[in-house]
Protein backbone atom coordinates (compact mmCIF):
# COMPACT_ATOMS: atom_id res chain seq x y z
CA UNK A 1 0.00 0.00 0.00
CA UNK A 2 0.96 3.46 -0.81
CA UNK A 3 1.87 4.55 3.06
CA UNK A 4 3.76 2.70 5.58
CA UNK A 5 1.29 1.41 7.99
CA UNK A 6 3.29 0.86 11.72
CA UNK A 7 3.45 1.81 15.35
CA UNK A 8 -0.27 2.57 16.54
CA UNK A 9 -2.76 1.64 13.62
CA UNK A 10 -2.95 -1.59 12.19
CA UNK A 11 -4.82 -2.54 8.97
CA UNK A 12 -6.07 -5.51 9.58
CA UNK A 13 -8.22 -6.28 6.71
CA UNK A 14 -9.50 -5.00 3.19
CA UNK A 15 -12.73 -5.53 1.47
CA UNK A 16 -14.34 -4.17 -1.88
CA UNK A 17 -18.09 -2.75 -1.43
CA UNK A 18 -19.91 -2.43 -5.01
CA UNK A 19 -23.36 -1.03 -5.55
CA UNK A 20 -26.40 -2.23 -5.29
CA UNK A 21 -27.56 -1.62 -8.76
CA UNK A 22 -25.84 -1.18 -11.86
CA UNK A 23 -24.55 1.74 -13.90
CA UNK A 24 -25.85 2.77 -16.99
CA UNK A 25 -23.78 0.79 -19.86
CA UNK A 26 -20.74 3.22 -21.43
CA UNK A 27 -21.19 5.83 -18.62
CA UNK A 28 -18.08 7.79 -18.74
CA UNK A 29 -17.31 10.89 -16.15
CA UNK A 30 -14.86 13.16 -18.23
CA UNK A 31 -12.54 15.83 -16.08
CA UNK A 32 -12.68 19.33 -16.46
CA UNK A 33 -10.02 21.87 -16.67
CA UNK A 34 -10.32 22.77 -13.08
CA UNK A 35 -10.16 19.22 -11.77
CA UNK A 36 -7.46 18.58 -14.22
CA UNK A 37 -5.50 21.06 -12.38
CA UNK A 38 -5.53 19.67 -8.49
CA UNK A 39 -3.92 16.56 -10.04
CA UNK A 40 -0.97 16.92 -8.14
CA UNK A 41 -2.50 17.08 -4.91
CA UNK A 42 -5.06 14.23 -3.03
CA UNK A 43 -7.52 14.89 -0.47
CA UNK A 44 -8.36 13.50 2.61
CA UNK A 45 -11.38 13.97 5.48
CA UNK A 46 -11.39 12.07 8.61
CA UNK A 47 -14.59 11.91 11.08
CA UNK A 48 -13.94 10.66 14.82
CA UNK A 49 -16.51 9.79 16.75
CA UNK A 50 -16.83 8.88 20.59
CA UNK A 51 -18.09 5.46 20.35
CA UNK A 52 -19.02 3.25 16.87
CA UNK A 53 -21.88 4.32 15.06
CA UNK A 54 -22.31 0.77 14.00
CA UNK A 55 -22.03 -2.71 15.88
CA UNK A 56 -20.05 -3.99 13.33
CA UNK A 57 -19.36 -3.15 9.31
CA UNK A 58 -19.51 -6.13 8.58
CA UNK A 59 -23.54 -6.32 9.24
CA UNK A 60 -25.47 -6.43 6.40
CA UNK A 61 -27.69 -3.76 8.17
CA UNK A 62 -24.84 -1.25 7.66
CA UNK A 63 -23.15 -2.57 4.25
CA UNK A 64 -26.69 -2.63 1.95
CA UNK A 65 -26.97 1.18 2.90
CA UNK A 66 -23.56 1.62 2.25
CA UNK A 67 -23.78 -0.29 -1.82
CA UNK A 68 -27.33 1.46 -2.07
CA UNK A 69 -25.47 4.73 -2.09
CA UNK A 70 -22.81 3.90 -4.35
CA UNK A 71 -24.99 3.13 -6.44
CA UNK A 72 -25.85 6.95 -6.75
CA UNK A 73 -21.95 7.84 -7.11
CA UNK A 74 -20.87 5.55 -10.38
CA UNK A 75 -17.79 8.05 -10.69
CA UNK A 76 -16.72 6.61 -7.15
CA UNK A 77 -16.81 3.34 -8.23
CA UNK A 78 -15.24 3.52 -11.25
CA UNK A 79 -11.76 3.29 -12.90
CA UNK A 80 -9.50 6.02 -14.94
CA UNK A 81 -9.27 5.03 -17.96
CA UNK A 82 -7.20 6.48 -21.15
CA UNK A 83 -9.75 7.55 -24.02
CA UNK A 84 -8.60 7.07 -27.57
CA UNK A 85 -6.95 10.67 -27.43
CA UNK A 86 -4.87 9.66 -24.36
CA UNK A 87 -7.14 11.79 -21.89
CA UNK A 88 -7.37 10.46 -18.47
CA UNK A 89 -11.09 9.83 -17.49
CA UNK A 90 -13.33 7.72 -15.42
CA UNK A 91 -15.24 4.35 -16.69
CA UNK A 92 -18.50 4.18 -14.44
CA UNK A 93 -17.67 0.48 -14.30
CA UNK A 94 -19.05 0.01 -11.05
CA UNK A 95 -15.88 -1.53 -9.84
CA UNK A 96 -16.50 -0.68 -6.42
CA UNK A 97 -14.78 0.91 -3.33
CA UNK A 98 -12.05 -0.22 -1.57
CA UNK A 99 -12.57 -0.76 2.22
CA UNK A 100 -9.82 -1.17 4.90
CA UNK A 101 -10.31 -1.45 8.27
CA UNK A 102 -7.94 -1.38 11.17
CA UNK A 103 -7.39 -0.91 14.91
CA UNK A 104 -5.75 1.75 16.71
CA UNK A 105 -3.78 0.61 20.02
CA UNK A 106 -4.77 3.77 22.17
CA UNK A 107 -8.26 5.57 23.06
CA UNK A 108 -9.64 7.95 20.63
CA UNK A 109 -8.88 10.76 23.27
CA UNK A 110 -5.31 9.99 23.90
CA UNK A 111 -5.18 9.59 19.89
CA UNK A 112 -6.04 13.20 19.72
CA UNK A 113 -4.03 14.62 22.49
CA UNK A 114 -0.88 12.79 21.50
CA UNK A 115 -1.02 12.53 17.61
CA UNK A 116 0.75 14.35 15.05
CA UNK A 117 0.31 15.20 11.60
CA UNK A 118 2.08 12.36 10.18
CA UNK A 119 0.31 10.02 12.60
CA UNK A 120 -2.77 11.03 11.31
CA UNK A 121 -2.61 10.17 7.70
CA UNK A 122 -2.84 6.51 8.61
CA UNK A 123 -6.14 6.94 9.15
CA UNK A 124 -6.72 7.20 5.87
CA UNK A 125 -5.73 4.71 2.79
CA UNK A 126 -3.95 5.53 -0.11
CA UNK A 127 -1.76 4.05 -2.96
CA UNK A 128 -0.61 6.30 -5.79
CA UNK A 129 -2.05 5.98 -9.10
CA UNK A 130 0.08 3.23 -11.20
CA UNK A 131 1.04 3.35 -15.00
CA UNK A 132 -1.97 1.36 -15.64
CA UNK A 133 -5.03 2.40 -13.52
CA UNK A 134 -7.68 0.24 -14.61
CA UNK A 135 -7.76 -1.65 -11.39
CA UNK A 136 -6.82 1.25 -9.18
CA UNK A 137 -9.69 2.47 -6.52
CA UNK A 138 -9.31 6.20 -6.18
CA UNK A 139 -11.93 6.58 -3.78
CA UNK A 140 -10.88 4.58 -0.50
CA UNK A 141 -12.75 4.16 3.02
CA UNK A 142 -10.96 3.21 6.51
CA UNK A 143 -12.47 2.64 9.23
CA UNK A 144 -10.40 2.56 12.38
CA UNK A 145 -11.47 1.35 15.63
CA UNK A 146 -9.97 2.46 18.89
CA UNK A 147 -9.32 0.83 22.19
CA UNK A 148 -12.23 1.44 24.22
CA UNK A 149 -14.48 2.37 22.14
CA UNK A 150 -14.47 5.28 19.35
CA UNK A 151 -14.23 5.29 15.34
CA UNK A 152 -12.38 7.39 12.87
CA UNK A 153 -13.89 7.05 9.36
CA UNK A 154 -11.20 8.43 6.65
CA UNK A 155 -12.06 9.30 2.85
CA UNK A 156 -9.04 9.44 0.17
CA UNK A 157 -9.07 10.43 -3.50
CA UNK A 158 -7.38 12.03 -5.64
CA UNK A 159 -8.69 15.79 -5.71
CA UNK A 160 -8.48 15.58 -9.67
CA UNK A 161 -12.02 13.11 -8.94
CA UNK A 162 -13.43 15.55 -6.03
CA UNK A 163 -13.31 18.13 -3.48
CA UNK A 164 -13.95 18.40 0.50
CA UNK A 165 -17.04 19.36 0.02
CA UNK A 166 -18.21 16.00 -2.01
CA UNK A 167 -16.29 13.89 0.20
CA UNK A 168 -18.44 15.05 2.85
CA UNK A 169 -21.73 15.34 1.80
CA UNK A 170 -20.46 11.67 0.30
CA UNK A 171 -20.17 10.87 4.25
CA UNK A 172 -23.31 12.89 5.23
CA UNK A 173 -25.28 10.96 2.71
CA UNK A 174 -23.87 7.60 4.03
CA UNK A 175 -25.37 8.55 7.23
CA UNK A 176 -28.82 9.53 5.45
CA UNK A 177 -29.02 5.97 3.95
CA UNK A 178 -27.88 4.08 7.07
CA UNK A 179 -31.19 5.92 8.81
CA UNK A 180 -33.10 5.23 6.33
CA UNK A 181 -33.86 9.16 5.69
CA UNK A 182 -33.98 11.31 2.41
CA UNK A 183 -30.14 11.93 1.14
CA UNK A 184 -30.34 15.66 1.69
CA UNK A 185 -27.98 16.51 -0.99
CA UNK A 186 -27.69 13.97 -3.79
CA UNK A 187 -25.11 14.29 -6.11
CA UNK A 188 -25.14 16.21 -8.89
CA UNK A 189 -22.91 15.11 -12.20
CA UNK A 190 -23.96 17.94 -14.01
CA UNK A 191 -20.98 20.27 -15.77
CA UNK A 192 -20.34 23.59 -14.61
CA UNK A 193 -22.20 26.57 -15.97
CA UNK A 194 -20.75 27.40 -20.02
CA UNK A 195 -20.06 30.91 -18.84
CA UNK A 196 -17.18 29.63 -16.12
CA UNK A 197 -15.60 27.36 -19.12
CA UNK A 198 -14.25 27.66 -22.07
CA UNK A 199 -13.93 24.40 -24.10
CA UNK A 200 -9.65 25.50 -25.32
CA UNK A 201 -9.02 25.72 -21.45
CA UNK A 202 -10.13 22.31 -21.27
CA UNK A 203 -7.57 21.47 -24.47
CA UNK A 204 -4.73 23.63 -23.39
CA UNK A 205 -4.02 21.18 -20.40
CA UNK A 206 -4.44 17.82 -22.39
CA UNK A 207 -1.06 17.36 -21.16
CA UNK A 208 -1.59 17.90 -17.32
CA UNK A 209 -3.70 14.94 -17.53
CA UNK A 210 -1.64 12.45 -18.03
CA UNK A 211 0.43 13.71 -14.85
CA UNK A 212 0.78 10.74 -11.89
CA UNK A 213 -1.16 11.60 -9.06
CA UNK A 214 1.33 12.37 -5.96
CA UNK A 215 1.44 10.91 -2.33
CA UNK A 216 -0.23 12.36 0.54
CA UNK A 217 1.27 14.45 2.36
CA UNK A 218 5.40 16.18 2.36
CA UNK A 219 7.96 14.64 4.84
CA UNK A 220 8.83 18.62 5.08
CA UNK A 221 5.36 19.74 6.43
CA UNK A 222 3.45 18.98 9.64
CA UNK A 223 0.23 19.84 11.04
CA UNK A 224 -1.29 21.44 14.51
CA UNK A 225 -4.86 21.76 14.27
CA UNK A 226 -6.11 24.82 17.08
CA UNK A 227 -9.94 24.67 18.29
CA UNK A 228 -11.91 28.52 19.39
CA UNK A 229 -14.09 28.86 21.53
CA UNK A 230 -17.30 31.74 20.18
CA UNK A 231 -15.84 33.34 23.05
CA UNK A 232 -12.46 33.30 22.22
CA UNK A 233 -13.59 34.89 18.68
CA UNK A 234 -15.58 37.82 20.93
CA UNK A 235 -12.38 38.34 22.70
CA UNK A 236 -9.81 38.43 19.34
CA UNK A 237 -12.78 40.54 17.77
CA UNK A 238 -12.67 43.03 20.73
CA UNK A 239 -9.42 43.41 21.90
CA UNK A 240 -8.06 44.17 18.16
CA UNK A 241 -11.54 46.57 17.71
CA UNK A 242 -12.27 44.58 13.98
CA UNK A 243 -15.69 45.17 14.18
CA UNK A 244 -15.23 48.85 14.07
CA UNK A 245 -12.58 48.69 11.32
CA UNK A 246 -14.25 45.54 9.39
CA UNK A 247 -17.97 45.18 10.83
CA UNK A 248 -18.51 42.71 8.36
CA UNK A 249 -16.10 40.61 9.07
CA UNK A 250 -16.42 37.06 9.55
CA UNK A 251 -15.20 34.68 12.05
CA UNK A 252 -12.99 33.39 8.56
CA UNK A 253 -11.92 36.79 8.16
CA UNK A 254 -10.82 36.93 11.81
CA UNK A 255 -8.92 33.71 12.13
CA UNK A 256 -7.47 34.22 8.62
CA UNK A 257 -6.07 37.33 9.21
CA UNK A 258 -4.67 36.17 12.55
CA UNK A 259 -3.31 33.48 11.29
CA UNK A 260 -1.57 35.24 8.42
CA UNK A 261 -0.26 37.73 10.59
CA UNK A 262 1.32 35.27 12.80
CA UNK A 263 2.98 32.93 10.03
CA UNK A 264 4.20 35.68 8.03
CA UNK A 265 5.97 37.02 11.42
CA UNK A 266 7.08 33.02 11.65
CA UNK A 267 8.33 32.94 7.91
CA UNK A 268 9.56 36.63 8.22
CA UNK A 269 7.73 36.81 4.86
CA UNK A 270 4.28 35.98 2.91
CA UNK A 271 2.78 39.23 2.50
CA UNK A 272 1.06 37.20 -0.66
CA UNK A 273 -1.47 34.41 0.17
CA UNK A 274 -3.66 32.46 -2.27
CA UNK A 275 -6.95 32.13 -1.10
CA UNK A 276 -9.51 29.30 -1.64
CA UNK A 277 -13.10 29.43 -1.58
CA UNK A 278 -15.76 27.54 -2.50
CA UNK A 279 -18.06 28.99 -5.24
CA UNK A 280 -20.85 26.55 -5.23
CA UNK A 281 -22.97 29.19 -3.63
CA UNK A 282 -21.48 32.06 -5.28
CA UNK A 283 -22.64 32.04 -8.70
CA UNK A 284 -25.99 33.66 -10.11
CA UNK A 285 -27.52 30.28 -10.33
CA UNK A 286 -25.91 28.24 -7.53
CA UNK A 287 -24.53 25.00 -7.69
CA UNK A 288 -25.84 22.25 -5.15
CA UNK A 289 -24.32 21.01 -2.51
CA UNK A 290 -24.19 17.81 -3.98
CA UNK A 291 -22.09 18.92 -6.93
CA UNK A 292 -19.44 16.33 -7.34
CA UNK A 293 -16.22 17.27 -8.59
CA UNK A 294 -14.06 20.52 -7.76
CA UNK A 295 -15.86 24.08 -7.41
CA UNK A 296 -12.75 25.94 -5.91
CA UNK A 297 -11.29 29.20 -6.83
CA UNK A 298 -7.96 30.23 -6.37
CA UNK A 299 -6.61 33.85 -6.18
CA UNK A 300 -3.62 35.96 -5.30
CA UNK A 301 -4.17 38.38 -2.30
CA UNK A 302 -1.43 41.11 -1.10
CA UNK A 303 -0.54 43.33 1.64
CA UNK A 304 2.61 44.78 2.30
CA UNK A 305 4.59 44.74 5.15
CA UNK A 306 1.65 42.29 6.74
CA UNK A 307 3.61 41.32 9.89
CA UNK A 308 3.55 45.59 11.02
CA UNK A 309 -0.37 45.18 10.26
CA UNK A 310 -3.41 45.50 12.78
CA UNK A 311 -5.49 42.15 12.71
CA UNK A 312 -8.51 44.19 12.05
CA UNK A 313 -7.24 46.14 8.30
CA UNK A 314 -5.99 42.47 7.25
CA UNK A 315 -9.63 40.83 8.31
CA UNK A 316 -10.88 43.94 6.53
CA UNK A 317 -8.84 43.01 3.40
CA UNK A 318 -9.57 39.33 3.41
CA UNK A 319 -13.69 40.18 3.98
CA UNK A 320 -13.60 42.79 1.25
CA UNK A 321 -11.30 40.24 -0.78
CA UNK A 322 -13.77 37.19 -0.69
CA UNK A 323 -16.80 39.50 -1.17
CA UNK A 324 -15.69 40.61 -4.44
CA UNK A 325 -15.82 37.51 -5.65
CA UNK A 326 -18.18 37.29 -8.98
CA UNK A 327 -18.47 35.14 -11.86
CA UNK A 328 -15.74 36.88 -13.69
CA UNK A 329 -13.34 36.91 -11.42
CA UNK A 330 -14.00 32.62 -10.54
CA UNK A 331 -13.76 32.47 -14.84
CA UNK A 332 -10.35 34.31 -14.45
CA UNK A 333 -9.44 31.69 -12.02
CA UNK A 334 -10.76 28.65 -13.40
CA UNK A 335 -8.54 29.89 -16.67
CA UNK A 336 -5.51 30.78 -14.64
CA UNK A 337 -5.19 27.16 -12.81
CA UNK A 338 -4.20 25.10 -15.75
CA UNK A 339 -0.73 26.86 -16.11
CA UNK A 340 -0.41 26.51 -12.05
CA UNK A 341 2.20 23.62 -10.93
CA UNK A 342 0.58 23.25 -7.70
CA UNK A 343 -3.00 24.73 -6.35
CA UNK A 344 -1.86 24.20 -3.04
CA UNK A 345 1.32 26.03 -1.10
CA UNK A 346 3.24 27.23 -3.88
CA UNK A 347 2.15 30.57 -2.11
CA UNK A 348 0.69 30.55 2.13
CA UNK A 349 -3.05 29.08 1.22
CA UNK A 350 -5.66 30.00 3.14
CA UNK A 351 -9.17 27.44 2.49
CA UNK A 352 -12.33 29.31 3.81
CA UNK A 353 -14.84 26.85 4.39
CA UNK A 354 -17.63 28.54 6.06
CA UNK A 355 -19.68 27.73 3.03
CA UNK A 356 -20.23 24.43 4.93
CA UNK A 357 -22.68 26.10 7.74
CA UNK A 358 -25.97 25.59 6.40
CA UNK A 359 -28.48 27.05 7.93
CA UNK A 360 -26.20 27.59 11.18
CA UNK A 361 -25.36 23.90 10.99
CA UNK A 362 -22.17 22.64 9.79
CA UNK A 363 -22.26 20.09 7.43
CA UNK A 364 -19.44 17.39 8.54
CA UNK A 365 -21.03 17.87 12.25
CA UNK A 366 -24.44 16.64 10.49
CA UNK A 367 -23.00 12.97 9.39
CA UNK A 368 -24.65 11.29 12.30
CA UNK A 369 -25.22 7.16 11.81
CA UNK A 370 -26.56 7.06 15.45
CA UNK A 371 -28.98 10.10 16.66
CA UNK A 372 -26.88 11.87 19.76
CA UNK A 373 -23.74 10.41 18.25
CA UNK A 374 -22.36 13.58 16.35
CA UNK A 375 -18.13 13.54 15.37
CA UNK A 376 -16.46 14.70 17.75
CA UNK A 377 -13.91 16.15 15.36
CA UNK A 378 -13.33 16.64 11.71
CA UNK A 379 -9.87 16.80 9.74
CA UNK A 380 -9.29 17.85 6.27
CA UNK A 381 -5.91 17.28 4.99
CA UNK A 382 -4.69 18.49 1.56
CA UNK A 383 -1.47 15.83 -0.16
CA UNK A 384 1.15 17.35 -1.77
CA UNK A 385 0.50 20.63 -0.72
CA UNK A 386 3.70 22.57 -1.72
CA UNK A 387 6.28 23.87 0.85
CA UNK A 388 4.67 27.42 1.97
CA UNK A 389 1.79 25.75 4.13
CA UNK A 390 -2.34 25.58 4.32
CA UNK A 391 -4.29 27.14 6.88
CA UNK A 392 -7.65 25.66 7.01
CA UNK A 393 -10.71 27.83 8.76
CA UNK A 394 -13.31 25.07 9.54
CA UNK A 395 -16.62 25.36 11.63
CA UNK A 396 -16.56 23.91 15.15
CA UNK A 397 -18.45 21.36 16.53
CA UNK A 398 -19.90 23.99 18.87
CA UNK A 399 -21.55 26.31 16.21
CA UNK A 400 -21.89 29.74 17.14
CA UNK A 401 -18.81 31.71 16.15
CA UNK A 402 -15.85 28.83 16.98
CA UNK A 403 -14.02 28.00 14.30
CA UNK A 404 -11.52 25.03 13.68
CA UNK A 405 -7.91 25.99 12.40
CA UNK A 406 -5.68 23.34 10.97
CA UNK A 407 -2.02 24.54 10.00
CA UNK A 408 0.17 22.72 7.76
CA UNK A 409 3.78 24.31 7.95
CA UNK A 410 7.54 23.08 7.38
CA UNK A 411 8.25 21.68 10.58
CA UNK A 412 10.74 24.82 12.12
CA UNK A 413 8.08 27.17 11.57
CA UNK A 414 5.29 24.87 13.08
CA UNK A 415 7.64 24.88 16.02
CA UNK A 416 7.43 28.40 16.39
CA UNK A 417 3.61 28.84 15.33
CA UNK A 418 2.95 26.47 18.10
CA UNK A 419 4.78 28.64 20.87
CA UNK A 420 2.92 32.07 19.63
CA UNK A 421 1.79 33.87 22.35
CA UNK A 422 -0.70 36.13 20.62
CA UNK A 423 -2.43 32.73 19.64
CA UNK A 424 -2.00 30.90 22.59
CA UNK A 425 -3.21 34.18 24.65
CA UNK A 426 -7.30 33.26 22.75
CA UNK A 427 -6.48 29.59 24.84
CA UNK A 428 -7.20 27.21 21.72
CA UNK A 429 -7.54 23.32 22.46
CA UNK A 430 -4.38 22.23 20.51
CA UNK A 431 -4.97 18.87 19.03
CA UNK A 432 -3.02 16.65 16.62
CA UNK A 433 0.10 18.93 17.48
CA UNK A 434 2.47 17.98 14.77
CA UNK A 435 5.28 18.07 16.98
CA UNK A 436 6.10 16.95 20.02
Amino acid sequence: MGISRQNRVEVRSMLTAISSKPSRSGQIHTFTALDNAMSPHTVHVIFYYPRSPFGSFDLDSVRIPLSELLSMYPPAIGRVTKNPEGILEVKCNDAGLRILKAKVSVGIDEWLRSADGHEETNLTAWEDMPEDPSTWSPFRLQINEFEGGGVAIGLSCPHMHADATTLTVLLKSWTEAQRRQCITHPPSFSPLPYNLTETDAVKSDRDSFSKPIAGTVSTKTTTATFRFSGSAFTRCVKEHSIHEISPKATPFDVFAALFWTRVALVKDKSDRVCVCVDFRRLLPNPLPYGFFGNALNFSSLEMANVVDMEVGHVARLINEHVAGLNVEKIRSGLKRAGSQRKMYGTDLTIVNMEHMIVDGEPLMYETVFEEGVKPMHVSYRIGNNGGEGVITVIPSPEKGFGRTVAVTLPEEEMSKLLSDQEILRLEPEIILKGVR
